[in-house]
């Protein structure tokens, strides 16, 4: 692990995953829950390469790292400090030679990267919109959870441009946008194949809808069996400990 160093606010969270570790800024935006099941959702073959859009400070590309045998990981991330956290998370664990974060905007990706480049696309994007919850003060927060700099049709135009014919788009997002996620899929030649709706509790609606596209497929999609989160008295339930364990 190599010593890096940090700057103000800045602190080192251990990702649980064989020894890697990430920086992160509590004033300016932490990764959560999301990022940790899309990276397991994603289930990505060997030897792919990989894009993470709206990469924030480069935990998904971390994680599928830690996880898959890829070839080779980049993310595209549009706010600069972001970038730049996510960069030195790289080079502390001495990834550079696997993982590449650029600074770039998902609507101009046309001139940023090669038409399909890539087997997988993944994304944690933005998830407000309008009107839907209260949008943060701090610009930094807002970008990151907010429509602001990128809707869902950039990401998914974005992705269809970056895939290769049979390459797979892996996204989390809000079930209440189901319907507009899969009719923009389906309009970019993105055919959903796997879904998997995520609930807090077994008695509460889903708050997290995870799935999975594929460029040029045939219609069909799979809907998994729900992932619960916690058990009645706040434990987290034996698939989320399980998924957990497996990274220790």
């Amino acid at each position: 692990m190599k010593k890096i160093e940090l700057n103000e606010n800045e602190r080192i969270d251990d990702l649980q995953i064989k020894g890697y570790r990430i920086i992160q800024n509590p004033k300016a935006f932490c990764f959560g829950m999301d990022a940790v099941l899309l990276s397991y959702f994603a289930k990505i073959k060997k030897n792919s390469r990989v894009m993470d859009l709206c990469s924030g400070n480069g935990v998904i590309p971390l994680l599928l790292d830690a996880k898959y045998p890829v070839s080779y990981i980049e993310g595209l991330e549009y706010q600069e400090e972001s970038v730049q956290m996510a960069v030195r998370s790289v080079q502390m664990n001495e990834r550079e030679e696997k993982i590449v974060i650029r600074q770039g905007d998902v609507k101009e990706v046309k001139t940023i990267c090669p038409r399909e480049g890539f087997d997988y696309v993944t994304c944690n994007p933005p998830y407000m919109v309008g009107e839907h919850g209260l949008k943060n003060p701090d610009e930094k927060k807002a970008i990151a959870r907010h429509e602001i700099k990128c809707t869902l049709n950039d990401v998914i135009e974005a992705s269809a441009w970056l895939l290769k014919q049979y390459g797979h788009l892996v996204m989390v997002h809000r079930p209440f946008r189901l319907a507009e996620i899969i009719y923009c899929l389906k309009e970019h030649k993105l055919e959903p194949k796997r879904m998997r709706l995520v609930y807090p509790y077994i008695d509460k609606e889903p708050n997290m809808v995870l799935i999975d596209a594929i460029k040029g497929a045939k219609q069909r999609v799979t809907v998994e069996a729900p992932l619960i989160i916690y058990n009645k008295d706040g434990s987290y339930t034996e698939e989320i400990s399980r998924l957990y364990e497996q990274d220790c």
